[in-house]
């Protein structure tokens, strides 16, 4: 197993000035293509997305009207925000970007949920025409045919991050977060197509209250399954997320455990779409004996996993502590989340909101400098381990006047506090020693 030192290039730390940054030689340099150039693939993203936005915007104003796109918009954004807070959360460790994750939702918001209208809509009329048998297509196309579609559409955002932004990819919460928000962009605009078109039915039959379509759909999309396509692709980000940390491993296990999440999403998918065949509270027995405890188990998994990585941060930092990057105190700090938020509100409170967030910078890239190392000690680091890891300490160095005293304070203040026992032996006096008392008296010469 291939190990590492605690700075292979300078491993005596930061003693002659402020480090620079590291950079690759000259012979590794390479003219990139024209479609490999940042602004490029950005453009066609934009791009892509942005045509997809409008499609789909128009298919959807077309099926529901113009009133009931509105109401299905207003009440399908009712639990955007909370999802998506609850994906920050459980990426508060190392948080990617922010663009990663408002790319994943318009993929999923967009073009995934443009791919799933099309592709399940031309599948469904195509096997009612072919078996004459119009209530049968319906089944078989939200069983099998919406499961394959949706969840390959919605897979295909989780595989872009991977390939294209692969440092920000780097285990099971990455792919999480990226699967879980994408899904949360696909069910937005499925939320305001079923919604709208479930307002639509209220107004033609002049339903009105809690016995309306309207209301049902909103207790069974929003209220009791907000969750539930984020629930089904998380399945595949965890695939990706395993096979990001099995950059060293086989090519069968890189490809094969991404395509066995996507499988058991699908799988997933598919049985509760026909959770409604299984009789009068199928849908109900689906959701209390599959998705609740999956969610659950989902749940924990995450939780566990962000625990580690803490533990990671804890054991790998201290080797920069060493060399004179870090100070002591630094990485019992980064490794505990409650004294990471007491060093930002620190830097808030005494230098204001842009200290707070060049603090939140240093955690993240000193946490990302933890990952690095594992890997490296681990053997799986990439051949710009050396270049990466100047990058990431330069990073660190420029931020180190603003951040250690806020870390610094929060390391005192959730420092556990040490135990002190009695001894096990007579202690007499104000220092452990003095006049002891005795069980005879004492032997004077000039007694008599």
């Amino acid at each position: 197993m291939a190990t590492c030192p605690p700075h292979p290039s300078y491993p005596s730390g930061p003693t002659d000035g402020v480090p620079t940054a590291g950079a690759p030689t000259a012979g590794t340099l390479r003219h990139a293509h024209w479609w490999q150039r940042p602004w490029v693939r950005y453009g066609a993203a934009t791009t892509l997305l942005t045509l997809s936005g409008l499609v789909i915007l128009a298919l959807v104003r077309e099926e529901t009207g113009t009133e009931g796109f509105l109401v299905g918009l207003g009440l399908a954004v009712l639990p955007v925000p909370l999802l998506i807070a609850a994906f920050r959360w459980l990426d508060r460790v190392e948080p990617g970007p922010w663009r990663n994750l408002v790319f994943s939702f318009a993929w999923g918001a967009c073009a995934a949920a443009l791919i799933a209208i099309v592709a399940n809509s031309f599948a469904t009329r195509w096997i009612a025409t072919a078996t004459a048998d119009p209530a049968g297509a319906d089944t078989l196309g939200a069983t099998v045919i919406a499961p394959v579609v949706e969840e390959s559409a919605k897979a295909a955002a989780v595989l872009l991050v991977f390939l294209f932004r692969r440092r920000d990819f780097t285990g099971i919460v990455d792919g999480v977060v990226i699967a879980g928000v994408t899904a949360t962009g696909f069910a937005f605009t499925e939320n305001i197509l079923y919604l709208g078109t479930a307002f639509g039915t209220d107004q033609l039959a002049g339903h009105t209250g809690i016995a309306s379509v309207t209301a049902a759909t909103f207790f069974v999309r929003i209220v009791m399954s907000p969750f539930a396509h984020p629930l089904f692709t998380v399945l595949t980000g965890i695939g990706f997320g395993i096979a990001a940390l099995s950059a060293d491993r086989g090519p069968v296990r890189r490809v094969g455990v991404p395509l066995s999440g996507l499988l058991l999403a699908m799988g997933m998918h598919a049985m509760w779409n026909g959770s409604s065949a299984f009789g009068e509270y199928g849908f109900f027995a689906v959701y209390a004996a599959f998705m609740v405890p999956i969610f659950g188990l989902l749940t924990w998994l995450v939780i566990w996993t962000r625990q580690r990585e803490l533990r990671t941060v804890r054991e790998e930092l201290p080797a920069y502590a060493v060399a004179g990057w870090l100070t002591p105190a630094e990485p019992y700090a980064l490794g505990s989340m409650r004294a990471r938020r007491i060093a930002r509100q620190y830097a808030r409170r005494h230098a204001g909101k842009a200290a707070a967030r060049e603090v939140t910078r240093y955690e993240a890239y000193a946490t990302s400098l933890a990952f690095l190392r594992h890997r490296a000690r681990r053997g799986r680091a990439g051949a710009d381990f050396v270049v990466r890891e100047r990058e990431l300490l330069d990073e660190l160095w420029w931020r180190r006047e603003t951040a250690r005293p806020a870390l610094h304070h929060a390391a005192r203040i959730t420092a556990p506090p040490v135990p002190v026992a009695a001894p096990p032996w007579p202690v007499y006096g104000a220092y452990g020693y003095g006049h002891q008392p005795t069980p005879y008296p004492a032997y004077n010469p000039y007694r008599s």
